[in-house]
């Protein structure tokens, strides 16, 4: 394997670049710092997308509130508008800094969108935005529809038959299919989500009742992908939704961080230069958590610190950043075998796009093993009852790994932060897991209470 050229290097010449390469591809925990990481108002600069583009996909997602909330019961509390909670979780912050051995400085916080409407995800975000955004073009473009009508309307017959004659593909490891086909379904869009071996059963089962066609590879998510945008390509009338490139999904997710900001000040937490924000983000392919970190950016600056979290065997974002190739390298090439049970982070290829907006404005990556994200899942069951699926734990790791590990602690010191850490608050991004079946969610826990008196 040493002879093997990655971009006309061999392995062993790129573990001796990258000091953090060789842990990497044994499948070690690491927290990598971006040297590349700069002040908001040089790295915004470099970036096509802007502020405005944000505040369209919000404005697109008020025009159809009041479809969502006729069709989807659910979001009625909400006037239409898919929105999770924040919430304080002191009792986890205590139980881990006791498991760890390790104080954490400031306050945590999870963001629930593991609890979104339709989805239970924080695909319910990108996924369902772009869904709704292909939805108003064609409806506007067909004379269906004018901007400012009730766009409650859409819920007739009419509109359904106009749909059905248009088809909507996406590649998936689970979640992103899931809100995709939900919300193509019930407009009435023919819907063909591609799934790649790690995307759980329960998922496909739950699609195929929507009347979603589910397509299984044998392979992982590139895979998928490519199947899924094949497929598109000899359709006129299907759209394909590219997970890795779209800039729409990428808007669908930025809005989330104005509507953080309402919310934190409504629980008084204070985000300025004295009191610092840092997010801890699970990572697939990076489109989720790279819209979410876009729009955090914008609406807070320098003063917060966003942080990718990847399986071990499936460090794809991690390593695309920090050789700066992005999406030219895979983690197949460095022989890791992007084989986790986080199936919503099972890439082994990291989105380009993502990769190159937020080459300065990420603060860093880290990797966690698996056992620990089952080990997590059942403390936060015990301590705070709430409960999330394996991937979703992958933001906790980030917030003790900060003060754990040598590279968090220069990142603090480099950065001017080491006064300021007992004002932080640490916001862990919980990506999915209120629609995982009963069942399933008792195997995951059990599970974790197996592996903790052995994992951590």
């Amino acid at each position: 394997m040493s002879e093997k050229l990655i971009q006309g290097k061999t392995i062993y010449e790129w573990k001796k670049e990258y000091s953090l390469m060789n842990k990497i591809i044994s499948t070690e925990e690491v927290l990598w710092t971006n040297s590349r990481y700069g002040k908001f108002e040089d790295a915004i600069k470099k970036i096509s997308l802007s502020e405005e583009d944000v505040k369209d996909a919000e404005e697109r997602l008020k025009r159809f509130a009041p479809y969502i909330a006729k069709v989807f019961p659910e979001t009625e509390k909400t006037n239409g508008i898919i929105e999770s909670p924040i919430v304080k979780i002191p009792n986890m912050q205590r139980k881990i800094e006791e498991i760890y051995n390790k104080e954490m400085l400031g306050q945590l916080l999870l963001k629930c969108d593991s609890h979104l409407a339709i989805s239970g995800s924080i695909k319910a975000r990108g996924g369902i935005y772009e869904v709704l955004k292909h939805a108003e073009d064609l409806a506007i473009e067909n004379n269906m529809i004018a901007l400012e009508d009730d766009y409650s309307i859409i819920d007739s017959d009419k509109f359904r038959e106009f749909f059905s004659k248009y088809s909507i593909a996406v590649g998936s490891t689970g979640n992103l299919g899931l809100s995709i086909g939900i919300m193509s379904a019930q407009l009435g869009f023919k819907v063909y989500v591609h799934m790649s071996a790690d995307a759980k059963q329960w998922k496909k089962d739950l699609l195929r009742s929507k009347g979603v066609t589910v397509i299984e590879y044998q392979s992982d998510y590139s895979k998928a992908v490519e199947e899924g945008r094949k497929q598109a390509q000899s359709d006129l009338n299907m759209y394909f939704i590219d997970d890795e490139n779209s800039t729409n999904l990428f808007l669908g997710y930025a809005v989330a961080a104005y509507r953080l900001k309402k919310q934190l000040e409504e629980i008084n937490v204070v985000v300025d230069q004295e009191h610092p924000l840092f997010v801890y983000l699970p990572c697939g392919v990076g489109g989720g958590p790279g819209g979410v970190t876009f729009g955090l950016k914008l609406v807070f600056k320098d003063n917060v610190h966003c942080f990718f979290a990847e399986p071990t065997h499936s460090p794809c974002m991690v390593i695309g950043l920090m050789t700066g190739m992005h999406d030219k390298v895979s983690v197949q090439d460095f022989g890791i075998d992007n084989i986790t049970d986080a199936d919503g982070l099972a890439v082994g290829r990291p989105s380009g796009f993502v990769g190159k907006t937020l080459e300065n404005l990420i603060s860093g990556s880290y990797t966690v093993k698996d056992e620990q994200l089952y080990v997590l899942l059942s403390v936060l069951s015990d301590s705070e009852d709430i409960q999330l699926e394996p991937s979703a734990l992958a933001g906790i790791h980030g917030s003790i790994q900060l003060f754990k590990d040598d590279a968090g602690q220069r990142y603090i010191e480099n950065n001017n932060l080491k006064d300021k850490m007992k004002n932080a608050s640490h916001i862990v991004w919980a990506t999915g897991g209120s629609m995982v079946p009963k069942d399933v969610m008792e195997v995951y826990y059990k599970k974790g209470k197996e592996l903790s008196s052995t994992s951590l």
